[in-house]
């Protein structure tokens, strides 16, 4: 059975990963960063902060692994990626702004992957 603390994770790395693929899209195409993919970029972090909130209330009430300290970093680096991409997408304004997209959403999904692998403790 799915647990629901893992369901946020799942939009998070479904979205993160369509966000690369489309920005990978306009990097090999030679587009900057566009509308669609900021606002892609924003939703992504909507979903990481419920995530990051999921397992904030999750480990208040004792749930989660005994090395939290982990955790925490991967939560507080994946709140920030997508503000970073966000910035460098708009400041290089040629195809190697939406590469950097490309990166940070992959990165979102691959530590989102580790998230849930920490949180269920099969390290």
């Amino acid at each position: 059975m799915l647990n629901l603390n893992v369901l946020p994770a799942i939009v998070v790395i479904a979205g993160s990963l369509i966000l690369a693929f489309v920005s990978l899209i306009n990097t090999v195409r030679d587009r900057a960063m566009g509308m669609f993919v900021l606002v892609g970029l924003g939703v992504v972090e909507v979903a990481i902060l419920v995530l990051a909130a999921v397992i904030t209330v999750g480990m208040i009430n004792g749930e989660g692994p005994a090395d939290r300290v982990t955790l925490i970093g991967y939560l507080l680096t994946i709140v920030i990626v997508p503000l970073g991409a966000a910035f460098l997408g708009l400041a290089e304004r040629s195809r190697w702004g939406s590469g950097v997209i490309v990166v940070g959403a992959f990165t979102v999904a691959a530590m989102s992957g580790r998230v849930v692998q920490l949180w269920q403790g099969t390290v």
